[in-house]
């Protein structure tokens, strides 16, 4: 039996979408913070830095949290898998935070809506995906969208904002080993591995530009480290309940939230361009992901 053509079990029930709305709200107020609580680290500490006391949080938070997940962490399973993801993980955020540091919020914000792009290419040559004509057409929106926002010739192109491209790439390869992973662990073990590969890769990166750290860096290094993991969970409880086409739009307010951030927090100024471009990439991706859900149906 199906209602206006929507079979029964894809209907959600009101507290169900309340509570979807609910978790990407979180998961969006996380996203900022960890971003707000990065670059003011980032004031006085290396990146380098940065990202070691991020993992380092979530690490007490995984032991505080984590500890019935520890038979399933000693099976080891995928390891090298394991390794090769946090790798490129840990790279894309060493160049999305130097972004975010150099860059206005909301500028970084929708340079990383390219991930879904990168997804689908990679998803092509390493799962062996069919590239369907409305991700060609998205990846193409995509590229129009990077030239609103950078607009090569009217000015000089901050590097920062090719650093958040190679790091949305480098978001979206490690969303397809995360993928991979996911048919031979949980969620929970997956993010146990990530905290314990990157925090000795943090670490030994720290050592080569360690900063003097002060009692006035612990607050902001709470608020990016859980909002790391918060980001993430509540994202994913989000998804548990919404459709992915409309996790997307809503996702996408992330860069209207950042641009009032900045704009009160930092003085940046909201730039149309930002805005336009970031909805041409939205805009694309949205109108791949409907048409294949529909090709689905």
């Amino acid at each position: 039996m199906k209602t206006n053509g929507v079979l029964p079990t894809q209907i959600l029930t009101r507290p169900e979408f309340g509570l979807g709305l609910m978790w990407m709200a979180f998961s969006m107020v996380s996203f900022i913070g960890m971003s707000v609580g990065s670059r003011e680290l980032a004031a006085t500490l290396s990146i380098n830095q940065v990202l070691f006391f991020r993992a380092l949080v979530g690490l007490f938070v995984i032991l505080a949290v984590g500890r019935s997940l520890l038979p399933e962490v000693r099976q080891m399973t995928m390891m090298r898998l394991h390794v090769l993801r946090n790798v490129i993980h840990f790279a894309a955020q060493y160049f999305w935070t130097i972004g975010v540091v150099m860059l206005p919020l909301a500028s970084v914000f929708a340079l990383e809506f390219t991930m879904p792009i990168w997804v689908a290419f990679f998803a092509w040559i390493l799962l062996k995906e069919r590239l369907t004509r409305p991700r060609i057409l998205a990846t193409i929106g995509g590229f129009i969208g990077v030239l609103v926002i950078v607009r090569p010739g009217v000015g000089m192109v901050d590097p920062a904002a090719g650093l958040v491209l190679i790091a949305a790439a480098g978001y979206g390869l490690s969303l397809i080993f995360v993928k991979r992973l996911t048919g031979y662990c949980s969620p929970g073990v997956i993010v146990v591995w990530m905290i314990l590969i990157q925090l000795p890769l943090g670490f030994v990166a720290a050592l080569t530009a360690w900063n003097e750290v002060h009692l006035t860096d612990v607050p902001w290094m709470l608020v990016a480290g859980i909002g790391a993991l918060s980001a993430h969970f509540c994202q994913a409880q989000a998804l548990k309940r919404l459709e992915a086409s409309v996790v997307m739009p809503i996702d996408f307010l992330r860069v209207p939230l950042a641009a009032v951030v900045g704009y009160y927090a930092y003085g940046e100024a909201i730039d149309l361009w930002v805005f336009l471009g970031g909805g041409i990439i939205l805009f694309s991706n949205y109108r791949a992901v409907m048409a294949e859900r529909r090709a689905a149906r």
